[in-house]
């Protein structure tokens, strides 16, 4: 088998059944493999799965055991030659996989890849790539040092600022919502640490790959979308980990000094109580009409009779056709993705290509009975039953 696709999910029902099918799509033409690890979640994410993927294997924790040991579990079952550790809250392109175990199987000294990410307004998550957080590193992170002087090395290695989002190339740091590699590698290094519940899984996975002397590297020749505010609200326990997670790495890594863990620690405070307000400042109004993408103009009277607002009609023609068929219009527009008849890199490509035009964006899964979307990546996305 080549590739084994480990899913760890925790109550988002939702976005777990549209990832799947995401990842159904990009496996028809590779031997692969999904294996859905659940911790103990309380919606009904494990029913759905065993109704609607029944040939998928599931497995169910007894208590939510955190990211690191639920997604060690996952690797442990797995068979694959290649794993991909993914967050349940992405969507990925049809041609995703295809496209990096092509670049997989071309590198002679492979650690961990990452791709580009994007969140659900289409806009580039720069986490996608980034450097080794040493203590000076965190600190001009934390201290938006990296915003204030963008053009100076110095200042700017959180985000690995030496590639552009459209550049592939080597990085030190890749993020848990995508993390592909050999399973030969994973098991070299031990896998996620348990010993950190989440948050700084990622960062110490790809240290401990680095230390084997390996290349990790950032692919951007792909899109993953990834609405991130279902894995990391920022409420007062994402704080408290985080903080934790920090010090686990730091201390672990680092042994710094116990004067710099309290100034990390109320940097991260500020930082997280910062991103909290940022949040609440983004929020975007209701719309007051739909542009419903799709092959289906059956389906617009349904969303109407759902959403109690005029649904406008578009055939969909192809993702180069999208900007030609928009209206300008003072007035705030969601658009609405049939993925019945849109494919996922489609439906990705046109919030990449629409993003900061003032358009909000929702995905209806194909066969299933809800829209899905994100506005804004600190907080929970939206989810809308139509059937």
């Amino acid at each position: 088998m080549q590739l084994s696709i480990i899913i760890l999910n925790y109550n988002v029902r939702y976005f777990l059944e549209q990832c799947v099918l995401s990842v159904q799509k990009a496996l028809e033409n590779i031997e692969g493999e999904i294996i859905v690890v659940d911790n103990a979640s309380s919606d009904d994410s494990c029913a759905m799965m065993q109704t609607r993927f029944p040939e998928i294997t599931l497995i169910r924790n007894a208590g939510n055991i955190g990211f690191a040991k639920g997604n060690n579990i996952g690797v442990a079952a797995a068979q694959g030659e290649y794993i991909c550790i993914l967050n349940p809250d992405t969507v990925v392109a049809d041609d995703t996989f295809v496209k990096v175990l092509a670049f997989a199987k071309a590198q002679k000294n492979l650690g961990i890849i990452g791709v580009k990410l994007v969140d659900g307004s289409g806009n580039f998550l720069p986490e996608s790539k980034r450097g080794i957080p040493t203590p000076w590193v965190a600190f001009t992170k934390i201290m938006g040092l990296y915003r204030c002087f963008p053009k100076v090395s110095f200042f700017t290695k959180y985000y690995a600022s030496h590639l552009r989002s459209n550049q592939t190339g080597k990085v030190d740091i890749l993020v848990g919502a995508f993390m592909f590699m050999s399973r030969k590698v994973y098991l070299e290094v031990g896998g996620f640490d348990e010993n950190c519940f989440m948050y700084s899984d990622d960062i110490d996975l790809s240290y401990l790959v680095l230390q084997k002397g390996k290349d990790n590297f950032y692919f951007h020749d792909t899109t993953v979308l990834h609405y991130k505010g279902e894995s990391t609200i920022k409420d007062g326990a994402y704080m408290k980990r985080f903080q934790q997670a920090m010090r686990f790495f730091y201390q672990k890594h680092f042994k710094v000094p116990f004067f710099f863990e309290l100034f990390m620690q109320i940097g991260i405070f500020f930082f997280s109580a910062l991103k909290r307000i940022q949040g609440k400042s983004k929020k975007i109004k209701a719309p007051n009409h739909y542009l419903l993408l799709s092959s289906n103009d059956k389906l617009v009277e349904e969303l109407e009779s759902v959403l109690g607002k005029k649904v406008v009609f578009r055939l969909f023609e192809g993702e180069k056709m999208v900007n030609s068929c928009l209206f300008k219009t003072n007035e705030s527009v969601e658009i609405l993705l049939d993925n019945s008849h849109i494919s996922f890199k489609d439906c990705i490509s046109i919030l990449e290509s629409l993003k900061n035009q003032g358009f909000t964006f929702k995905i209806i899964p194909k066969s299933s009975n809800f829209l899905i979307g994100s506005n804004n990546n600190n907080e929970r996305g939206t989810i809308i039953e139509i059937r």
